[in-house]
């Protein structure tokens, strides 16, 4: 950042009286410049022994598989996110909708929320972010071929948690250190 957004003066970068971080702060009115997580917002979508994936039509990861899921938008619920990013991805609805799983990534300064819920029809297509949509068994899911790390550890949770038919609110944290290689699924 090097423009303040309020007023258009430069910005430098300090630790604000009062805080322990180091900020953008204008140098002209003062105003702290707060960079927050992202939080990212999808479903775990099941109809019968099956769940729904996308295949990735945009970057990071063109082509790869993924759970419809993006970011929170201003003025919506991470819930109406959920839903919103499962339609725009998979024209798919979504019923009986909980939360389910919550990843802390703060390498990559994001939070993911993934919600569970039933597909009400099997009327779903890929969207614009989307190559193709697909209904997947455990034993189909292409599990060398998923997108993101969040994905392959809340497929494997689900199946888990299918077996007792139990599905608690569970929160993970994935965290990497500098050198350290990183593992999609």
């Amino acid at each position: 950042m090097k423009f303040c957004s309020d007023c258009g003066q430069q910005v430098s970068q300090r630790i604000p009286d009062g805080d322990n971080r180091s900020r953008f702060v204008c140098n002209h009115c003062e105003t702290i410049h707060y960079q927050n997580p992202r939080i990212v917002a999808g479903c775990l979508v099941i109809h019968e022994e099956q769940v729904l994936l996308c295949r990735r039509a945009i970057e990071p990861r063109v082509g790869y598989w993924t759970l419809p899921a993006g970011y929170m938008e201003n003025g919506e619920t991470t819930e109406e996110a959920a839903l919103r990013e499962t339609w725009e991805e998979a024209q798919a609805r979504v019923s009986e909708q909980e939360l389910y799983m919550l990843f802390n990534l703060p390498h990559i300064n994001q939070v993911y929320m993934f919600f569970r819920g039933k597909l009400i029809d099997r009327a779903f297509a890929a969207g614009e972010e989307s190559l193709e949509v697909r209904l997947f068994t455990e034993s189909e899911i292409p599990w060398d071929e998923l997108a993101f790390p969040t994905v392959g550890k809340t497929l494997k949770q689900y199946f888990h948690d299918r077996q007792h038919s139990h599905y608690p609110i569970r929160m993970r944290d994935i965290v990497y250190r500098p050198g350290q290689s990183r593992q999609v699924g």
